[in-house]
């Protein structure tokens, strides 16, 4: 009931539009630590956690069924501008690897 902070809606937005996210590549899209605001999340349902298929150290956090009833759509498709917003999310995602790699091969 009680209204979510701005970095909250940041989070969870990331997360509807990339679900099936890790919290480090949550943290490198955002800029900052969201360990605390993925604890309220979960607490208040709104996103759900699960193990990473190939590392088990690892979660994948995706939206919850009870979130995308209360937004009122039946996927995640409908939700505004959906496939350009995760094009964005995903070349992001993909530099950030490369910029990565390409640190780890200069050492």
């Amino acid at each position: 009931k009680k209204e979510l902070s701005r970095a909250s809606l940041e989070t969870l937005s990331i997360n509807l539009y990339k679900s099936g996210i890790t919290r480090a590549e949550i943290d490198w899209i955002r800029g900052v630590n969201s360990s605390f605001i993925l604890r309220q999340l979960l607490i208040r349902g709104l996103i759900e956690r699960e193990t990473h298929p190939t590392d088990t150290r690892r979660y994948i956090y995706r939206s919850s069924f009870e979130l995308i009833k209360y937004l009122g759509i039946t996927k995640l498709e409908e939700l505004p501008r959906f496939t350009e917003m995760q094009e964005i999310l995903n070349k992001n995602l993909v530099s950030s690897e490369v910029e990565a790699q390409e640190l780890v091969d200069e050492k």
